[in-house]
């Protein structure tokens, strides 16, 4: 079963400085139909203009991944981390008992375009905790490469729940497949271009959700990055 979350019937809000796509309620838009899917609680899609960006602010008990399109990041927090994340970085930020931070765009000439992503965590009262990598386009092309699970399998980053989040770099034609074991769900987001997913055309923006099946068979109708959520 595949149930499709098109990109033009997102949250959408623009304050000027940030021009922001929701997939889940988020902020000011709630939308009770869509609350996340199974841990996979926000996907924002984030456009911040030059010199701008979200001011320091708290959270707790989430785990916070963001995924650089385009552009530079520049991340702070109350634990001391400092960095800049570009393209191919991928930032995990364990909120946990709480953690202050505050994401800019330090160009002065390019906006930076990034996908901010919540997790619910495994258990409330996590020590907050910082990770960040870098996983060239080399590893994401022509495949679903892992960037992210709860044991750090193959040089991916940490995440404090029963996810595996893999993200690819598919050229037109491309395809590929990716085994769902059973019980398990999926969630794919299409960041740039347009794939099919077990037969379902997916447009730049869109995502979909799948149970009951036992695999991905993702191809690309055009030059296209993806992430794919393998979820408990």
């Amino acid at each position: 079963m595949i149930t499709r979350r098109p990109a033009n019937e997102r949250g959408h809000v623009n304050f000027g400085w940030l021009d922001s796509h929701h997939t889940f309620s988020f902020g000011e838009y709630h939308d009770p139909r869509h609350m996340g899917f199974r841990a996979l609680r926000v996907i924002n899609e984030d456009r911040v203009r030059e010199g701008k960006g979200f001011g320091t602010h708290g959270h707790r008990d989430m785990e916070i991944v963001s995924y650089v399109l385009g552009g530079q990041l520049e991340h702070k927090d109350s634990l001391g981390t400092g960095s800049v994340l570009v393209p191919g970085d991928v930032q995990r930020m364990t909120a946990g008992t709480g953690v202050l931070h505050s994401e800019f765009n330090p160009s002065s000439t390019a906006p930076v375009h990034f996908l901010q992503i919540w997790v619910l965590p495994e258990r409330p009262g996590l020590a907050p905790g910082y990770e960040q990598k870098n996983f060239p386009a080399a590893e994401r092309s022509g495949r679903l490469r892992l960037v992210a699970d709860r044991h750090g399998t193959d040089g991916a980053i940490t995440v404090h729940q029963d996810v595996r989040l893999y993200a690819g770099l598919l050229a037109a034609d491309t395809r590929v497949s990716q085994p769902i074991a059973a019980g398990r769900h999926a969630w794919v987001q299409v960041a740039r271009g347009a794939v099919s997913v077990n037969g379902e055309r997916l447009d730049e923006g869109d995502g979909a959700a799948l149970s009951e099946v036992e695999s991905l068979e993702i191809g690309a109708e055009q030059d296209a990055e993806v992430l794919v959520f393998d979820l408990a």
